[in-house]
């Protein structure tokens, strides 16, 4: 898996989560989703995210690197 993968992978998880909560538990679980989409909406101009830096600690490559 590549860290590009794993970020789209745990904003999607954590949408989910964040809906089923606000649905089961409270409505404020919304600001969870805000906060996924905001972070989500920057990182495609910055290429940057704070999981992205945490998924390459975990020993994940990035999309663009080969290994033979």
């Amino acid at each position: 898996m590549t860290v590009e993968r794993a970020v789209r992978l745990m904003g999607g998880a954590m949408v989910l989560l964040s809906l089923a909560l606000a649905h089961y538990v409270s409505p404020n679980w919304l600001w969870l989703t805000a906060f996924v989409g905001l972070n989500l909406l920057q990182s495609a101009f910055t290429n940057w995210c704070p999981a992205m830096s945490i998924f390459r600690a975990m020993g994940l490559k990035d999309a663009g690197c080969k290994t033979n």
